[in-house]
């Protein structure tokens, strides 16, 4: 190895919820640095997801991440001159990374007023295994199913 690995930074759990995952999400809403901007959109969010349906804010989020997690995702690999689509497994660090990336990103796009409002629309169909942020991770997996051919190239 050329190099350390960097090391992990503990990130601390959100103020209200007191929950890591929560935290991170609100650091991936995160733009300019304005956290509590960050935050209020989050528990907003959270709030209105609450109120369209019977369950809490928190268990609508934490269901629509565990339904957008990739267990298998395609990496490029290299081999004589050739490129082939290998699929690997998703540490479940990434696999979370992914989720939250895929759902502030196909929140963004939707028609919504606010984007408490778009992460809320989001959550909820997540959590009911629909919506774009799932469809990805459903795509992404038969990427991976089409290429299990290539699985023999494995790193």
């Amino acid at each position: 190895m050329r190099k350390k690995t960097a090391a992990r930074r503990i990130i601390t759990p959100d103020p209200k919820f007191n929950d890591v995952l929560v935290a991170k999400f609100i650091n991936s809403v995160l733009k300019d640095g304005k956290k509590h901007l960050a935050r209020k959109i989050v528990y907003d969010a959270f709030d209105m997801a609450e109120s369209r349906s019977k369950h809490t804010g928190l268990e609508i989020f934490k269901k629509a991440v565990q339904n957008v997690k990739p267990v298998l995702e395609i990496r490029a690999r290299r081999v004589g001159g050739a490129t082939y689509q290998i699929p690997t497994e998703v540490r479940s660090d990434r696999s979370i990374a992914l989720a939250i990336r895929w759902i502030i990103g196909y929140a963004s796009e939707r028609k919504d007023k606010s984007m408490s409002a778009k992460l809320a629309a989001e959550f909820l169909a997540a959590s009911n295994n629909e919506g774009s942020a799932v469809k990805k991770k459903e795509d992404t997996h038969k990427m991976a199913e089409a290429n299990k051919a290539f699985a023999h190239f494995k790193f």
